[in-house]
């Protein structure tokens, strides 16, 4: 019977400070964590004795764009959130990262790669008004608070009488924005010092990702979660990614094997466990449009891929996209889907996985080529080079 070394593997996870990025960083480190232990439980049952598990430390890396107040859409740059990170862990100063995939630019990194997506929340969007009101039910010229240039527009769109009101802030700066919703969160965040201009209950609704409330345990401030009809998603709105230095998880499984340790690194089998297929063929097939596109962070682009039948049929993905003007004036739509490959020895065979991956790239690039023959690039600035807030 062979015997591993019973030390954790010390990891160092970057993130950023605010309470969100805290938060779900928290519950892929325990995520993985979990993965790692029912790992170890396995295989010891096939005659390890013990096998190391997973000590993962979070460290805060502060990026340009926290603790600034200005407006994102003059802060400039593509990525501002991420990119600190990812020269975090290009340095050696943390060994994994936490992204909201939303906020990755769609251009790969030289020498580091996505090796980890798992389950996506909710991606919808929800409204966060004042006494309980809806999107439909907002009094006319009703001052409604968003960072996105893609939610102004659809705003906009289902309701020409609005005022969009820029925002910046974590969520609860944001929320308290809201009249009747001045403590939520207070003194359980990162505190963000507001700027002059900024007031407290001055606005009457703010619209935030319902998976960001749901992962800050803030759903009940939600007054509506608008449907896929009325304010399509970010793309990778919802979703993780996890990025390490490309190839680390190969060398990490050589040196272990090396080491007559039980079979794979244990960081590679968590990553595997944690990974979902259905998260990362949609986000593949959204990030895809945007590449398509050429859109900027600031395009207001919406989109949606889902598997047809749900979750657990990886047989047809459905991808769903919009491009609107900034004035909510005009939009342009498509829909359209594409079959996957079907596993031949069966759904976890690796040259199946990337077969279903290379399809839902092509997808999203056709969406993108329908979009543009529609005219797209004509109602708005596709490519403008500012980050989105959502």
């Amino acid at each position: 019977m062979t015997t591993a070394g019973t030390s954790a593997r010390r990891l160092r996870l970057g993130t950023r400070g605010s309470r969100l990025a805290l938060t779900q960083s928290g519950q892929v480190a325990d995520a993985l964590r979990r993965a790692a232990a029912e790992g170890a439980r396995a295989s010891s049952a096939d005659g390890f004795d013990e096998v190391p598990g997973l000590d993962i430390e979070l460290v805060t890396v502060r990026t340009d764009g926290d603790g600034d107040r200005t407006s994102l859409r003059r802060l400039g740059g593509v990525g501002v959130f991420a990119a600190r990170l990812r020269r975090a862990l290009l340095d050696g100063e943390v060994d994994l990262v936490v992204h909201s995939f939303k906020d990755l630019p769609t251009q790969p990194v030289g020498g580091l790669e996505v090796v980890c997506v798992p389950p996506r929340e909710d991606p919808r969007d929800a409204l966060c008004a004042r006494d309980g009101l809806t999107l439909a039910t907002l009094p006319e010229g009703a001052r409604v608070g968003t960072g996105s240039p893609r939610r102004a527009a659809q705003l906009l769109a289902a309701r020409p009488d609005l005022e969009v009101v820029d925002l910046r802030g974590n969520v609860p700066t944001r929320l308290a924005r809201v009249r009747g919703q001045e403590a939520v969160g207070a003194g359980t965040d990162e505190p963000v010092a507001p700027s002059r201009a900024d007031a407290v209950g001055d606005l009457d609704a703010v619209v935030l990702a319902l998976s960001g409330l749901r992962r800050l345990g803030l759903e009940r401030c939600a007054s509506e979660v608008l449907d896929f009809e009325t304010m399509l998603p970010a793309p990778a709105q919802g979703a993780l990614a996890v990025e390490v230095r490309a190839g680390e998880l190969k060398a990490q499984d050589a040196q272990e094997r090396r080491e007559d340790s039980a079979g794979s690194a244990a960081l590679a089998r968590a990553m595997a466990a944690l990974d979902d297929e259905p998260t990362r063929l949609a986000v593949t097939a959204e990030r895809a449009l945007m590449a398509g596109l050429g859109a900027g962070c600031a395009a207001p682009v919406g989109a949606w891929a889902r598997l047809r039948g749900g979750e657990r049929e990886l047989g047809v993905l459905v991808l769903r996209a919009v491009v609107t003007s900034l004035d909510g004036g005009r939009e342009v739509g498509c829909e359209l889907s594409t079959e996957l490959p079907e596993a031949a020895e069966g759904p976890d065979t690796p040259g199946d996985s990337a077969a279903a991956v290379r399809a839902a790239q092509a997808l999203g690039v056709r969406v993108a080529e329908v979009l543009l023959e529609d005219g797209a690039a004509d109602i708005v600035d596709l490519h403008a080079d500012k980050p989105r807030r959502d």
